[in-house]
């Protein structure tokens, strides 16, 4: 676990919170002794007829024309 100190949680906060906002965990010290850990809160899944919704929101695909925009930007000797 990565740790910061107090002055840097002060100068710093917004940073801390982006790596926090990521999933890391923070140990936060002063004086070289620990005195709080930040951790992300444990975002809640979403429901099966969430998805099930979003997915059927989704524009449709045409592969034909998937494949042939793939090949426009893509180089195909790679």
């Amino acid at each position: 676990m990565e740790h910061v100190t107090v002055r840097d949680l002060r100068n710093h906060g917004g940073r801390v919170l982006e790596r926090v906002g990521r999933g890391e965990s923070v140990l936060v010290t002063r004086d070289g002794e620990s005195v709080a850990v930040l951790s992300p809160v444990p975002r809640k899944s979403p429901r099966p007829e969430e998805l099930i919704a979003r997915r059927r929101a989704l524009p449709r695909i045409d592969a034909s024309e998937l494949r042939s925009d793939l090949d426009e930007f893509l180089d195909a000797t790679l």
